[in-house]
């Protein structure tokens, strides 16, 4: 039985997001960056969020865990806050020109870390990787959200 369980899709990806998670963070870390920053980096970076609550919910967390990971950014000189123009009650948020220097570089490892743990794989076959693991990542959302608590 113990097998079967250890074989399942869910418990694959797990180690698979493990190894990946690993190889990012020590390819990452020479460049002061952390894998748990990598949404907010992006998001920054893209123009995609700009405020604490933005990005919460971009990365797909709570707000004092952001709170805390943002606390630490600014700590290491990787964004910076400033008033909110429009709502004084919070800050806007942009990477540093230290960070905004560093994100090619961080880009560019961690596509090459993906494509050298692709290695093998035909393009077909990594495009339809790409589309199963999207596919289940929506259904666990939406199993996620049917079972959340009634407010």
């Amino acid at each position: 039985m113990a097998e079967n369980v250890l074989s399942t899709p869910g418990h694959l990806i797990s180690l698979a997001a493990r190894g990946f998670a690993r190889l990012s963070e020590s390819r990452l870390k020479p460049l002061g960056f952390g894998i748990g920053q990598l949404p907010v980096l992006i998001a920054l970076q893209d123009g995609i969020a700009n405020t604490q609550r933005d990005l919460a919910k971009f990365a797909k967390v709570e707000q004092p865990p952001m709170a805390q990971m943002l606390a630490r950014m600014e700590r290491d000189g990787l964004i910076e806050r400033t008033p909110d123009p429009v709502d004084g009650r919070s800050s806007c948020i942009a990477l540093t020109k230290t960070a905004q220097k560093r994100m090619p570089k961080a880009i560019t490892t961690l596509l090459q870390g993906n494509s050298e743990a692709m290695a093998g794989f035909t393009a077909e076959e990594k495009q339809q990787l790409t589309d199963l693991l999207g596919r289940l990542i929506s259904n666990l959302e939406n199993i996620a959200n049917s079972e959340a608590p009634l407010s």
